[in-house]
């Protein structure tokens, strides 16, 4: 009963495995969750809470998309200037999800898959569509405006754009790879989509996409919103506001750079006193009846009944020693109470005999399981002390340890242990493909770091808001001072491939002009000039479709929407336009280069990524006024 008697507990433990136990609490939801008479009862537990998640998650993600797709369609409208351009980078989100979902569908008849990859299909298929088709659609519009027929202007913006998009997405779908290296069923989920949603809005994007365009040709830019910009203004690039920036940047480099990193830093040291648990009940809004019923048993409860968890001995022994095992574990600090097959024992003494309920310890074989009751809050860093108490005790043979705590306890060793090599994992590949695109070693290093930098800011950011609850109110959400475990992981992987897809497409374009002008200083002018409008534009449209899921009323995705969007405008923004011109005009020429087998590593097996120079062919096409 509860602390003033007018509430009681019914502990349910159900049947059958995993698969089984959601719809075994749906059943008892409906039929229980109910008033009779002066009665009100109320269902609740790990399950119902589970359940209640995904529920509140599917009515989320279609509220997402009914705010992101018509915000999307408006600001690619704006950014092309013409309907039908901005409806192309929707047509290859379309295809993308779509496949996603089927290609989550099959893998469902091999592997669990959980319910909350959804998300990340929904968000990165969107998203990348968006930023791949612009960088495609802008090409195809820039080729046509030098003079280019239609058939030349796609092949152009295959070799160029298109190989840049190929690689971008290669950097992001090994960045989510890395999600692969955790044994836990919901990172795995999460690389399975965010792998199979890259790949497929790649595809779209090269190959799909240019052959809209070459049925389109000249009317992608039907149905215009406002005038086309006069072909002098249109490339006037000298004089454009990235431009501008980048040679501000660069007329005084180590004042920039130093400056963003203190400022970065800073913004980073609130992740130093990051605290990680699992999920619970408080993810839910407060009018949930599972986090109600949470509620209750936390403050109105003086025993954890509802907590208790299981501990199996593999070969129990005789009764004898059964008895003394469960009254040692009774008296470890942090045990309330311990009930066994030989009775229920309380700081280290017998309470109670065992009666006709503690049959139900007996397992199959020898084997026997406890009911453990915890005397502190499950997922706390007492409830992991308790448990590494427990499996400290001097047992009859092999002990297994389930629970919440234990969960937590396993879930952090698996993760931490791990991450290491999750890390060597995305920095290795990302270096192997850097080079394998550009010919440098010192690229690839300064990628990684400054995209660590951004990443440290980002992440400090996040602890103070949804750890220590700075804006809870504004952001509607509930602090518990922990982060889930796993969420930073996969913010993490997610968030430096989409940095590493903007480095690429920055990069790409510089090296272009460096391989056509020789001119390192005038290159990164000009190859920021070019990218960072639409750099900018695809970071603020992929922002938009994280900021959408941010409206969710689960905590985690909440957080999991602020934080990439805040993570895309940072790098987009900060990253591209400061440090990264800075950078490159400290290293000068030093920026393309390696040492002289790793140049015919890189000419044997390496990629050409500067595409054609605009001197390469002759226009044959008529010149075309389009705004870029």
């Amino acid at each position: 009963r509860s602390d003033d008697r007018t509430e009681a507990l019914v502990v349910g433990r159900l049947a059958g495995d995993q698969d089984d136990w959601q719809d075994v609490a749906d059943g008892l939801a409906e039929e229980f969750n109910r008033t009779r008479g002066p009665v009100a009862v109320a269902v609740g537990g790990p399950v119902e809470i589970f359940n209640q998640i995904g529920e509140t998650i599917e009515t989320d993600l279609a509220k997402a998309e009914s705010i992101a797709v018509p915000i999307t369609l408006l600001l690619l409208v704006i950014v092309f200037g013409s309907l039908v351009a901005g409806l192309l980078p929707l047509a290859v989100g379309v295809v993308a999800v779509m496949g996603t979902f089927l290609t989550l569908s099959l893998l469902t008849s091999f592997t669990d898959v959980s319910i909350f990859s959804i998300n990340i299909t929904t968000a990165l298929g969107l998203g990348l569509a968006i930023d791949y088709s612009l960088f495609i659609v802008s090409r195809f519009r820039e080729e046509m405006r030098n003079g280019h027929d239609v058939e030349t202007a796609v092949v152009r913006t295959v070799d160029t754009a298109g190989r840049t998009v190929f690689f971008s997405a290669l950097t992001v779908a090994v960045s989510l790879a890395a999600l692969l290296v955790f044994p836990l069923y919901f990172l795995r989920s999460f690389a399975y989509a965010g792998i199979a949603v890259v790949l497929l809005a790649a595809v779209a994007a090269v190959v799909g996409l240019p052959a809209l365009l070459a049925v389109l040709g000249t009317k992608v830019d039907a149905v215009s919103i406002r005038r086309n910009r006069s072909e002098t203004k249109a490339r006037a690039k000298e004089s454009g506001m990235w431009h501008r920036i980048a040679s501000w940047v660069m007329r005084r480099p180590v004042a920039v750079a130093f400056g963003v990193i203190v400022v970065l830093l800073i913004l980073g040291l609130p992740f130093l006193s990051a605290n990680f648990s699992l999920l619970d009940d408080r993810v839910l809004p407060e009018d949930a009846p599972a986090r109600q019923v949470s509620e209750v048993l936390r403050d109105e409860f003086a025993s954890n009944e509802s907590t208790s968890f299981g501990v199996v001995v593999t070969d129990a022994g005789s009764t004898e020693d059964m008895a003394a095992y469960a009254g040692k574990l009774s008296a470890v600090d942090g045990v309330a109470r311990v009930d066994a097959s030989t009775g229920s024992y309380i700081d280290g003494n017998q309470a109670a005999a065992p009666n006709e309920a503690s049959a139900r310890f007996a397992a199959e074989g020898n084997s026997q399981w406890l009911s453990v009751v915890p005397g502190v809050e499950p997922v706390s860093p007492e409830g992991e002390a308790l448990i590494k108490a427990i499996r400290g005790v001097d047992a009859p043979s092999e002990v297994l340890v389930g629970g919440a705590s234990a969960q937590l306890v396993d879930s952090k060793e698996a993760i931490f242990g791990l991450a290491p090599l999750a890390g060597l994992w995305i920095a290795a590949s990302t270096f192997v493909l850097l080079f394998l695109v550009f010919g440098s070693i010192l690229v690839p290093i300064k990628a990684i770091v400054l995209n660590l930098l951004s990443l440290s800011a980002t992440f400090g950011a996040m602890v103070w808001v949804f750890q220590e609850g700075h804006g809870s109110g504004l952001l509607n959400f509930t602090p518990t001072g922990t982060l889930d475990t796993s969420t930073p992981i996969l913010m993490f992987c997610i968030a430096f491939g989409l940095s590493m897809d903007y480095e690429v497409f920055l990069l790409s374009r510089i090296k272009e002009e460096h391989d056509r002008t020789g001119d390192n200083t005038a290159s990164v002018a000009m190859g920021l000039e070019r990218t960072g409008r639409i750099v900018t534009a695809a970071a603020i449209l992929l922002s938009v479709t994280f900021l959408a899921f941010g409206t969710s009323d689960i905590t985690f995705i909440k957080l999991f929407g602020f934080g990439l969007a805040l993570a895309v405008i940072m790098d987009a923004t900060i990253v591209r336009g400061l440090l990264v011109p800075a950078f490159m005009r400290l290293a000068g020429e030093a920026n393309w280069w390696a040492p002289a087998w790793m140049k015919r590593i890189h000419d044997r097996i390496g990629f050409d990524e500067s595409g054609p120079s605009d001197h390469d062919e002759t226009p044959t096409g008529p010149r075309a006024e389009t705004p870029v």
